[in-house]
């Protein structure tokens, strides 16, 4: 029964009017006062914790100071992430691809075999200047024989005959140089170009728009720069006394892009050594180029 009293008489007592009264100090002066009760406070402040507890919650969960929490990863923030990781990946998968495309193009001019992927020598290693090499007598000589030697794979008159493409019959040639042709495209010999003797320091001109995809020396053919051009189109000089051009630059057609010359051990005298490839075969420019 005492128990039941106590606990009568504590909700009772929440239920007790008490007055808050403001008074002046000085001249005991009501100046404002609040009738109150236990359960009105316990009320109020029981409401206003629960307010700020949603106030905080709803600031958190709804507006940017959420990023401001440490360990906090927003969502946006990981899809834009993502993304980016996306773009990057394909990125690198392009430029990977470029670098194979590139890589087949050398392997052409130098007679090796097309590969698939990038040999993981070739994508690591760090190439040297050949200006910066020291070159012995007997590494020379061992160069010159076998760079010399068959560069191209064999080829038959069945294998060469492929369908042209419109596109190609269409192009309007630019002439590279203006001069005497003294070897024309012959496969059975495997010279797929011909060569054009001009006047030494005469200009080497793009036959068609496109993009720089090698500019380099070798010990053959000299001073060598390749051309993209659209449709798979690919133009070559050899030969060259000077390259104007570097890799990755894009030429207008009639652009000049080198200066006739006599470089590499399969040059003969000052001339032009031209080549036409589409598709990844040779193709005769004297039926597309009027010199």
């Amino acid at each position: 029964m005492s128990d039941k009293k106590k606990e009568k008489g504590f909700f009772t007592k929440l239920h007790d009017k008490y007055r808050l009264v403001l008074m002046n100090d000085d001249t005991f002066e009501e100046k404002l006062s609040f009738r109150l009760t236990r359960f009105n406070v316990f009320t109020f402040f029981g409401t206003l914790v629960i307010f700020l507890v949603f106030a905080t919650t709803y600031i958190i969960a709804f507006t940017p100071l959420k990023e401001y929490i440490p360990g906090y990863a927003d969502f946006n923030t990981r899809k834009v992430l993502r993304e980016l990781n996306m773009k990057a990946d394909s990125l690198q998968a392009e430029l990977r691809s470029k670098d194979l495309y590139i890589l087949n193009i050398r392997n052409i001019i130098e007679g090796r075999e097309l590969v698939d992927e990038i040999p993981e020598s070739e994508s690591s290693q760090e190439f040297v200047e050949i200006s910066e090499l020291t070159r012995s007598r007997e590494d020379s000589i061992l160069r010159a024989q076998i760079e010399t030697e068959i560069r191209y794979a064999e080829w038959t008159p069945d294998e060469m005959e492929f369908t042209e493409s419109r596109g190609v019959s269409q192009f309007f040639f630019f002439p590279p140089l203006q001069g005497i042709i003294t070897s024309h495209f012959n496969t059975a010999e495997r010279h797929y170009g011909i060569d054009i003797v001009a006047e030494k320091g005469s200009p080497i001109k793009a036959t068609l728009d496109g993009t720089v995809i090698l500019a380099t020396w070798t010990l053959t053919t000299g001073y060598t720069i390749v051309i993209k051009h659209s449709n798979n189109l690919v133009s070559v000089y050899k030969h060259n006394d000077t390259l104007l051009k570097g890799e990755g630059s894009y030429v207008k057609a009639g652009e000049v892009i080198a200066i006739i010359g006599e470089s590499g051990t399969l040059s003969t005298g000052t001339h032009l050594h031209f080549e036409l490839w589409f598709n990844g075969n040779p193709i005769n420019p004297l039926d597309y180029i009027v010199f």
